[in-house]
């Protein structure tokens, strides 16, 4: 197999794994950055609650919009150093044009940036290249009519610190349950495609010839219509092999002794030196030349008219009439020779049957010639075609020796003759004429002639499927 070609390959597997794995996957991604967002809400929630708390103590303690400020007033804030606060928090307090007035910092703006008393503005921020969390509330002094702003601003690392520890709970389990997921997953599929595995082993370790029928009964259900597809496969594939070997069988057992024979003139007439026993033995080759040619050409059609030996693809409607009379036409030479009366009764009536023109005429030929090596000088021979109410019959009629009840039923099998008929032949004419007419879904039946003389030969096919109405 061509590399290349092989790359391309998708094995189920992988492709149910592919189409599995990736929708986890992608719910996990989207897990995780909803977890992400939700986390940093929930984490800045309580976190800002508490800033803007001890925003309003500070505001408290220096007394702001309470008439007697105390902007000199020392306050203690967290500076970070200690390890239940790691955090740092500086604050400033300015006019409304943003000027500082007090505080640890410098983080003033004007007023036209600032929220209000009960509605502070929070916002984010970066300070000495450590990222921070700022809240601003405005106090009224009613006596002196001013605005003071107060600006604090608190570093984030308890907030960074409890974000990554919400993430590492929500993501982890899930990345460990996506991992037992797909371990779950590979296994499942190992188990689930073991009867396919099974099935190829039972293919591979089959004996060369061996078409029996795979055992579906352990397969899954979505998987038996496949196996069932693979079993009638498996039985037109035996009928083919069987014809086959049928007719290498036929081959060999009918063309050991018209070859033998052959030989034995050949070698005959190459030692003779009388011209005249020379030319007989020639005569003799000729005579088995035409034999065997006859046997051959029956053995193919006998193999191309066997149960598997060719499909009904190629049927098409014919006009059974005029293929009767054409046939019948070919064989009035034939039958003059012997001052046969050959005849042909057409239908009057729609002739069209569903087959194969060449086989079809394969088995006419069978019947008449037939007919004419058994009906004795000045006997009459009568080719039909007439309609019925349950479809087209083909019929050919003589008025020979007949042929016993006993033997009916035997003489289309094959190589089967009677003895004492006083005829050469290899016993496949009304053998092939059954192939042909069973591939055709015909009926063939063999009865006595008019007044119970002769012998009458008829096939009734079918009617042609009718179309549905549109």
């Amino acid at each position: 197999m061509n590399p290349e070609i092989e790359d391309n390959v998708l094995s189920l597997r992988t492709h149910l794994i592919n189409w599995l794995l990736t929708p986890l996957f992608v719910l996990w991604l989207f897990s995780t950055i909803a977890g992400y967002v939700a986390t940093l809400n929930y984490a800045n929630k309580p976190y800002d609650e508490v800033l803007l708390q001890r925003a309003q103590a500070v505001g408290a303690q220096l007394r702001l919009g309470g008439g007697h400020e105390r902007l000199d007033f020392d306050l203690q804030l967290p500076d970070g150093e200690s390890l239940a606060t790691p955090d740092r928090v500086f604050y400033t307090v300015s006019d409304s044009d943003g000027k500082k007035l007090a505080g640890n910092a410098n983080l003033g703006r004007p007023l036209s940036h600032r929220g209000g008393r009960i509605n502070p503005l929070f916002s984010n921020g970066e300070r000495d290249g450590f990222k921070t969390r700022n809240v601003s509330l405005v106090f009224y002094n009613p006596d002196s009519k001013k605005l003071y702003q107060l600006s604090m601003s608190e570093t984030i690392h308890q907030r960074q610190a409890l974000i990554r520890g919400i993430l590492a709970n929500i993501v982890i389990p899930q990345l460990l349950l996506i991992m037992i997921a797909v371990a779950a997953i590979w296994f499942a599929l190992k188990q689930g495609l073991a009867p396919l595995e099974r099935l190829r082993q039972e293919v591979i370790n089959r004996k060369r010839g061996d078409l029996s029928r795979l055992d579906s009964s352990k397969a899954p259900e979505e998987v038996r219509p496949l196996i069932n597809a693979v079993n009638d496969l498996l039985e037109r594939l035996k009928l083919v092999m069987q014809a086959q070997q049928r007719f290498v069988a036929d081959a060999a057992h009918q063309l050991r002794t018209p070859f033998a024979g052959l030989k034995a003139q050949s070698e005959l007439a190459l030692r003779e030196n009388n011209p005249e026993s020379r030319q007989h033995a020639l005569e003799h080759i000729l005579t088995s030349t035409q034999h065997g040619i006859r046997l051959v050409n029956q053995l193919l059609a006998l193999a191309r008219n066997e149960p598997g030996g060719q499909d009904t693809g190629n049927f098409a409607a014919l006009n059974l009439n005029q293929l009767a009379q054409e046939c019948t036409i070919n064989w009035v030479q034939m039958a003059l020779l012997k001052n046969i009366d050959l005849g042909y009764e057409g239908a009057s009536g729609a002739t069209e049957v569903q087959g194969d023109a060449s086989s079809l005429t394969e088995m006419l030929n069978n019947l008449i010639d037939n007919a004419v090596r058994y009906t004795p000088e000045g006997g009459h021979i009568t080719v039909a075609v007439a309609s019925t109410k349950t479809g087209t019959e083909l019929s050919v009629e003589d008025n020979g020796p007949g042929i016993d009840p006993q033997h009916r039923e035997r003489v289309f099998e094959r190589f089967y003759r009677i003895l004492g008929s006083g005829q050469s032949g290899s016993g496949l004419g009304l053998a092939i004429v059954a192939e042909v007419a069973k591939r055709h879904h015909a009926e063939f039946k063999l009865d006595a002639g008019q007044d119970g003389k002769g012998t009458r030969f008829s096939v009734h096919f079918p009617p042609l499927p009718t179309e549905p109405a549109a």
